[in-house]
């Protein structure tokens, strides 16, 4: 079993699926930790040093990488993955189950600004700058987000919460 776990920053898909990972007995892989490791170069500096386009024709190497692995394991993927290129496409076929983490402009805003400066895109604005950056955001990527297999809110659920529903319904 391949699960895919997609959707924006702070919907939690890397502490969601090492919660899963450890209860199924599965793998788990953090597509940015799996570039940085690969790169041997943090995505803020892969960003600063080699640009967008560099890092997102890595990203796409690097998950198709992955999900050609003869093994089963969760992967977390980077909020802007699943919007570029045909990776959509490479994490809906058919051995892998894409799981898109479903939060409120209102949960995602709160929970990014607790951890607002581990977050390059948003360390610089102001807090009453994030929700609209969140909503815009969104909306570009709610299409791409919305091609995934499943999808399960988030919102008012702690993520021991959703890591016990996601397997409830994977079984």
């Amino acid at each position: 079993m391949k699960i895919v776990l997609l959707g924006y920053m702070a919907s939690g898909k890397s502490s969601i699926g090492k919660k899963m990972a450890k209860s199924l007995a599965m793998n788990f892989i953090d597509l940015d930790d799996y570039i940085i490791e690969h790169e041997n170069m943090s995505i803020t500096n892969i960003f600063k040093n080699k640009g967008e386009i560099y890092f997102r024709l890595k990203e796409h190497q690097y998950l198709k990488e992955i999900l050609s692995q003869d093994q089963n394991f969760i992967l977390s993927l980077g909020g802007g993955t699943p919007c570029y290129g045909n990776n959509m496409e490479e994490i809906n076929k058919e051995d892998t189950i894409s799981i898109y983490l479903n939060g409120s402009i209102a949960t995602l805003v709160k929970r990014l600004i607790k951890k607002k400066s581990k977050r390059p895109l948003i360390a610089s604005l102001d807090n009453d700058q994030i929700p609209e950056f969140v909503a815009k955001h969104l909306f570009e990527r709610r299409f791409f987000y919305e091609q995934a297999k499943m999808t399960i809110q988030i919102d008012d659920k702690t993520k021991s919460e959703v890591a016990i529903e996601l397997e409830k319904l994977l079984n």
